[in-house]
């Protein structure tokens, strides 16, 4: 047998007074029992005084579900490690400091350039943040702490992070000491950016967003920044990640342009990563449920305002389904009792803070799930199950007063009529906005699912069972019943001092008016001037525009408005694509020219809006679909650009219209600053002198319908008619 041919392994055979070890060789081509040869080798006593153990000393990797017993925790092999670790860390930062003294800044700025996956952008918070692997198969940041010295006062970056407001974390290191190693041996999480651009984009989100941003408690959260990363009471690291995400929309870092002209932040998708590794995580072990599904959240309102709708109605289910078994859904969001299920997974709320968070966490996931189906999707969870009462007013919340809960629900039987001073605020008026929208959704979806046939424009929905109670409640009954402060304000102020935007305030008003158009799209019928849906629709399409006008009469940004006012844009356009195709039939040039200046108008605010959120590039572009038909048949010859806005903000521009007639100017006249156009009217007749037509009520009797030639849309310098428009039984509301 040859040594390639054989192998060997060493028995020890040892007791208390003597040691042996003996070599057995054995052949590899035969069995064990044909060839075997032992070999006494030198014998070694054992130390004085040594004994063996009765059992072998073995180590163990963790188990999930396994408590490792006391006596084989490896905590002295985890300090060794964290040693090495440390060793490691220590060499590769002294060859870092030796090469940037061998180098210009110039040279070491383009090497991390070239370090960088975003290495055609200057350095930002994602390259602060990224990691690499080294040689040794350490996870480490990429940037240095040299690359932070070259940020001189004066720059751009440092002039952004200054802004964060946080003495305690801006000022100046000491001497001798290392920021950065500071900061990694601190406990900070390396995929987050540095302390001062993470508070940047801390106060930027609490500022400008108008979504997610609810659900957290500002005050304690910022003072919870202050904290060490390893304090318990420090924010968890997929709510940072998600807030990264979503205030990169309004500080961008490393923007690419895609071909279809939407645009892409690297830094966002980074950070929007990083918490779907959280959040897959958290599917997993169960570890940190509560502070993960905010992050959901936050992170499912920026899929949201991207206009990525698969993931947007993934993570809308995900967050109810996880709802559910941490009973937010509850009175009190918390239950011992009831079904034969296992009890809530989620202690009593500790506090009241905690408690209003829960009720806004869970209300905003009703709110995300709501929106997310208005396209005629089955939501994830019934009206009839949800028994959490609504949150208290922000301020309340912010300032923590012991306020009793909330009195209403959604099973309330006024809760869409009756607004309870105390328990009254903008984001309260959203949320029963939004589930007003949801009764809408609800009411088309179960209506259509077993009808033999389609909604017709040649049928009657008041005779549909419920039709005419859902009708009034969205067309009349809710905006009627705003408070007085609410009613007379559509959340647009333009003051000397400045102008101002409450974007919930906003919402309120506009989103009735989609509601109204999606239940009553299915029967539009412009031949019939007695048909009602044509008129709530038409009305409602002129109440969205009329609120747009009011926003462009300011120099408010529109795109600090909710992602869903894009939806209810939309839903303005599909009416006016259909009336324009009306008037193209019976070659009413005049009318039809007006109507496509007003399809331009929403067709660039969605356009505007998505310079900042894809959202708005998507629907406009999906509002070009629809669009294929009218401007394949009309005799206009640059349909898309009939009053299109010179450039923003500018409502002077909005139309090039003659000497205030409101009528499309010929195409050889100049674009010249002209009036807002007249609002059209779908019927043949030439004003409203005529006889007033009669409406069919649910019944079958009659009552006296709209004028649709006499309506206007009130200029912006006009007095607003936004708030007080919503009986939509008659046009006496809008300038004659």
């Amino acid at each position: 047998m040859s040594e390639a041919e054989a192998g060997a392994f060493t028995v020890v055979m040892g007791s208390s007074e003597q040691d042996e070890t003996f070599d057995v060789f054995f052949c590899r081509n035969a069995t064990p029992r044909d060839h075997i040869v032992e070999h006494a080798l030198i014998s070694v006593p054992a130390p004085i005084g040594y004994a063996h153990p009765t059992e072998p000393q073995c180590s163990y990797d963790p188990v999930e579900g396994l408590t490792l017993a006391p006596e084989t925790d490896p905590l002295e092999k985890i300090r060794h490690l964290e040693d090495e670790v440390s060793r490691l860390k220590n060499q590769l930062f002294e060859k870092e400091q030796a090469l940037s003294r061998s180098i210009t800044p110039n040279q070491h700025q383009a090497n991390l350039g070239k370090l960088s996956p975003t290495s055609q952008t200057s350095p930002g918070p994602s390259s602060l943040t990224r990691p690499t692997s080294s040689a040794s198969g350490i996870s480490l940041p990429q940037a240095s702490i040299t690359m932070m010295n070259l940020i001189t006062p004066d720059s751009p970056q440092q002039q952004v992070r200054s802004d964060s407001g946080s003495p305690d974390l801006s000022t100046a290191p000491k001497s001798g000491s290392d920021p950065f190693m500071d900061l990694l041996f601190s406990g900070w999480n390396p995929d987050l950016p540095d302390p001062n651009t993470l508070n940047h984009y801390v106060d930027v989100f609490f500022r400008c967003d108008p979504c997610g941003s609810r659900v957290l408690h500002q005050p304690s959260f910022l003072a919870s920044m202050r904290l060490s990363p390893r304090d318990p009471g420090f924010p968890h690291s997929a709510i940072l990640h998600a807030i990264c995400a979503a205030a990169s929309r309004w500080s961008p870092q490393n923007v690419v342009t895609m071909p279809d002209g939407t645009r892409r932040d690297q830094f966002a998708e980074f950070h929007a990563s990083k918490t779907r590794q959280y959040i897959d995580k958290t599917m997993a072990s169960g570890e940190d449920i509560f502070s993960v599904m905010q992050a959901c959240i936050l992170l499912s309102w920026y899929f949201y305002q991207e206009g990525r709708w698969v993931e947007v109605w993934i993570f809308a289910a995900f967050q109810t389904r996880v709802a559910i078994p941490l009973r937010l859904n509850y009175p009190g969001t918390f239950s011992t009792h009831g079904n034969n299920s296992p009890g809530a997974y989620l202690a009593p709320p500790k506090d009241l803070r905690d408690l209003e968070s829960r009720r806004r966490t869970w209300w905003m996931t009703i709110i995300f799930d709501r929106i997310a189906s208005v396209g005629g999707w089955i939501h994830a969870v019934d009206e009839r199950d949800l028994g959490t009462e609504l949150p208290l007013r922000t301020n309340d919340f912010e300032s923590e007063i012991a306020v009793p809960s909330n009195p209403q629900d959604i099973s309330t039987p006024d809760v869409f009529t009756r607004h309870p001073p105390q328990y009254t605020d903008c984001f309260l008026l959203l949320i029963k906005a939004v589930m007003l929208f949801g009764r809408v959704t609800d009411y088309n979806v179960r209506g259509n699912l077993r009808a033999p046939t389609a909604p017709s424009k040649h049928q009657n929905p008041f005779f549909l069972e419920g039709f005419d109670a859902l009708d009034k409640l969205v067309c009349q009954d809710f905006l009627e019943n705003l408070p007085q402060m609410y009613k007379n304000n559509t959340g647009v102020t333009d003051a000397p001092e400045g102008s101002t935007l409450d974007t919930d305030l906003y919402m309120v008003h506009i989103i009735p008016h989609a509601a109204a158009i999606t239940l009553h799209n299915p029967y539009i019928d412009f031949t019939d001037p007695n048909n009602v849906s044509t008129s709530r629709c038409i009305m409602a399409a002129r109440a969205i525009l009329s609120a747009y006008y009011a926003l462009t009469a300011t120099s408010l940004d529109i795109t600090r408005l909710h992602p869903f006012v894009t939806i209810c844009w939309y839903l303005a356009a599909v009416v006016q694509v259909q009336l324009c195709k009306y008037f193209i039939e019976i070659n009413d040039t005049e009318r039809e020219s007006t109507v496509w200046g007003e399809i331009n108008v929403l067709r660039f605010a969605m356009m505007e809006y998505g310079q900042r959120s894809p959202i708005g590039t998507r629907q406009e572009r999906l509002l070009q679909g629809l669009m294929r038909e009218i401007v394949r048949l009309t005799g206009q010859k640059q349909p898309l650009q009939v009053g299109v806005p010179l450039y923003p903000f500018s409502h002077h521009s909005l139309f090039q219209n003659g000497e205030g007639t409101g009528l499309e100017a010929s195409h050889d006249a100049p674009a010249t600053q002209a009036p807002l156009p007249v609002s059209p009217s779908f019927d043949t007749r030439p004003s409203s002198s005529g006889p007033t037509p009669q409406i069919l009520n649910s019944d079958g009797s009659s009552r006296m319908g709209p004028t649709w030639a006499s309506g206007t849309l009130t200029p912006p310098g006009g007095p607003s008619t936004l708030g007080v428009e919503s009986d939509m039984r008659s046009t006496s509301n809008f300038s004659k």
